[in-house]
């Protein structure tokens, strides 16, 4: 005889009820999904979530890139993606299942670079940095910008990546003053030449503002305003008219001003000179 097949309602009753919902793997502290909106959903202004891990000193934003491939990062109960923006101070962070520490205070310094010294965060080649004329130190900062061995002038340092972005992205032309001496009287047709551009190595320069401040015939001082950043591109540009540079002091970078602050010493920006460098780079 055929073997007759129970009600529905009876078969649905003899199934085993599941004894456990799936879960995730549990490797490098990672748990379930919470309830709540998208990872990063309500933060599409914020910060890019690697700039956040590296500022809290989890590494490099290359290292920290890799932690939220590996599935190590959430964000408001979910995997994070790469690329994806939080607010720091809204997000709920984690990483290996341990909340992200609070992301360092942002810092804003003025420093006057002196001769000798390089624009880098470290350089086993150098005896002096520009961090080891900061005093008191306690969290991670950056040049904006450089500045050879051998000029001097302003220099930004800062923890700030996205300010700092905006400052150097040649988009928004962030205007940086310089005072240069050059050796022999400058004439017209080199003066012209740097004003128009000069053909570099690595291209023609963009147009500049040169004055002359003063002129002999043993040296000439000028004011160069670069809308450009190029590696030791003023120096480059004065040999290519045949006046090398002697002396290069950078003056202004954006709104801010060197003004009086002796060489080798740093200040804090004050509160309405980070609110014109903020409004320059187009940042609320």
């Amino acid at each position: 005889m055929p073997r007759r097949r129970p009600p529905r309602n009876q078969a649905s009753q003899n199934r085993a009820p599941s004894s456990h919902r799936s879960m995730p793997s549990q490797g490098h502290g990672r748990r379930p999904p919470q309830e709540g909106p998208p990872a990063g959903a309500s933060a599409a202004g914020g910060e890019r979530l690697q700039k956040v891990l590296a500022r809290a000193g989890l590494g490099s934003r290359r290292a920290c890139e890799e932690l939220i491939r590996q599935g190590r990062v959430w964000v408001d109960g979910r995997p994070a993606s790469l690329g994806q923006r939080v607010d720091p101070a809204r997000s709920r962070i984690e990483v290996d299942g341990q909340p992200l520490r609070p992301p360092e205070p942002l810092v804003y310094l003025m420093l006057h670079k002196p001769r000798g010294v390089v624009s880098t965060v470290a350089d086993p080649h150098a005896t002096q940095t520009v961090l080891d004329l900061v005093p008191h130190r306690t969290t991670r900062l950056y040049p904006v910008g450089r500045l050879d061995r051998e000029s001097e002038g302003l220099l930004l340092l800062t923890n700030d990546g996205r300010l700092a972005e905006r400052l150097l992205h040649p988009r928004y032309q962030i205007p940086k003053i310089y005072r240069v001496w050059v050796a022999g009287r400058i004439g017209e047709n080199a003066l012209d030449q740097l004003r128009r551009g000069v053909p570099l190595e690595d291209g023609v320069t963009a147009p500049a503002h040169v004055r002359v401040v003063d002129a002999t015939e043993e040296g000439s001082q000028l004011e160069v305003v670069l809308r450009e950043g190029r590696k030791r591109q003023i120096r480059r540009m004065a040999e290519f008219v045949g006046h090398p540079v002697t002396r290069l002091l950078r003056v202004g970078f954006g709104p801010l001003r060197l003004g009086p602050l002796p060489p080798g010493q740093v200040r804090p920006l004050t509160q309405e000179e980070l609110a014109q460098l903020r409004r320059t780079a187009r940042l609320p």
